[in-house]
């Protein structure tokens, strides 16, 4: 186990190196978007969303699919297909601050008059300006940017409302209620390694615990491990050697850190009821340990949603 343990910690020592190395020259020269003439734009691909991606360092990760489908899985409809104004919403994490990219379609023959989009939100989110006013003519569509900034890691919640005026009514103002839209913490939560004394030390220190009961229809220890591990993107201290084999039952620690340097701990104990079959699935309890009541609870959420093995 030791020697696993001093293997473990030179591989990563070596993918720290790999990532210090130079991607950039200094004397490389810089194209800047709105200097370059538009003959010597040969590239088909979207130009501000590759120097977004180069400001925030995210070069070296590619989309999986097509980035357009990994985008639309990322709308969230806010109002109903049948309101007068039909209202979605594009949410884009970008570490410490969210742009909400809101399409607002007006449904109705009338022009609508100060359409306004109000927002609200609950946990640790702060909204940064309150989008302006604007006029819809009759079937018209804009789009409205709203930044959130984000404190800390739990989970949030926007909600809000549009509201307008149509023009040459005496009523009241009119209000269309959006549906909420739930931020996930798995965009804040990095899995990260420590020693087993850290570990010890942070699990006597930290003073919220919060205790999930497995309950899942994965019949294998170690699936159930990897499922967690990939649910929760916290990473396995134990290590592999000490998981390897079969004895019925599994205790292995977990750890993470969120990208504004809070901890997250977890303490995985689970067995398999040898006595009820070998259908039979994993039964135990997941120990979270976190410095924040909202990391805590949101981090035990995350596991109680995902827990369960979706059928394919």
């Amino acid at each position: 186990m030791l020697a696993v343990r001093l293997e473990e910690e030179k591989l990563s020592q070596k993918k720290e190196s790999e990532k210090r190395n130079v991607t950039v020259q200094a004397d490389d020269p810089i194209s800047f978007m709105q200097l370059t003439a538009k003959n010597e734009m040969t590239s088909k691909e979207d130009q501000f969303q590759l120097s977004l991606l180069a400001a925030m360092g995210n070069t070296q990760r590619k989309e999986a699919a097509d980035p357009l489908a990994s985008k639309l899985n990322k709308v969230t409809q806010l109002t109903g297909f049948s309101d007068p104004v039909y209202a979605e919403a594009y949410v884009h994490v970008n570490q410490y601050d969210i742009v909400l990219d809101v399409l607002v379609v007006n449904q109705t023959s009338d022009t609508l008059q100060n359409c306004t989009l109000e927002l609200a939100t609950l946990g640790d989110l702060k909204l940064v300006e309150k989008p302006s006013p604007l006029t819809l003519a009759p079937h018209d569509f804009a789009n409205i940017k709203a930044n959130v900034k984000v404190a800390s890691t739990e989970n949030g919640i926007i909600f809000g409302n549009i509201v307008y005026d149509v023009s040459g009514a005496a009523s009241d103002r009119n209000c269309v209620v959006l549906s909420d839209i739930h931020i996930d913490i798995m965009d804040y939560i990095q899995p990260a390694s420590c020693t087993d004394a850290e570990f010890r030390q942070m699990w006597a220190e930290f003073e919220w615990e919060n205790k999930v009961t497995v309950n899942t229809n994965i019949v294998d220890l170690n699936e159930y491990l990897q499922h967690i591990l990939k649910s929760t993107n916290m990473k396995c201290l134990t290590p592999e050697k000490a998981l390897s084999g079969f004895c019925g039952f599994m205790a292995a620690n977990l750890y993470a850190r969120s990208i504004f340097g809070e901890d997250a701990l977890a303490n995985v104990s689970i067995e398999k009821p040898i006595h009820l079959g070998p259908e039979a699935p994993v039964t135990g309890h997941i120990r979270i340990r976190a410095k924040s009541q909202g990391m805590a609870l949101s981090l035990g959420d995350k596991i109680n949603l995902s827990q369960k093995k979706a059928n394919l």
